[in-house]
């Protein structure tokens, strides 16, 4: 009778951790740097949905700039994506670091 109901409880976790992934995949993040005036937005942890560019920040003589505050909100929102994956899981898995989850 144990086996079946570790079974049961196996296989209910799958399920949630299924519904977690998915949760994870439809997640979006978004950050900004340069006090908003380049914005970014991330869909499950590791797309780029879009980057916005105010265009009173773009200087053709400083295009070094632009390319930090790009590489900025970028790191920033694939971080924040990272961390609600981690954060989601972990409800899940209890803390535990599960190889092949995430």
């Amino acid at each position: 009778m144990m086996n079946r109901n570790m079974l049961k409880q196996a296989q209910q976790m799958q399920a949630r951790l299924a519904a977690v992934q998915d949760e994870i995949a439809q997640a979006r993040t978004e950050a900004s740097s340069g006090g908003g005036v380049v914005k970014v937005s991330v869909i499950g942890g590791s797309h780029v949905e879009s980057i916005e560019i105010d265009p009173e920040v773009i200087d053709p003589e400083d295009v070094e700039m632009l390319q930090d505050l790009i590489l900025a909100a970028v790191n920033e929102a694939m971080e924040s994506a990272q961390k609600l994956a981690a954060d989601k899981m972990g409800e899940i898995t209890g803390g535990m670091n599960i190889p092949g989850l995430m």
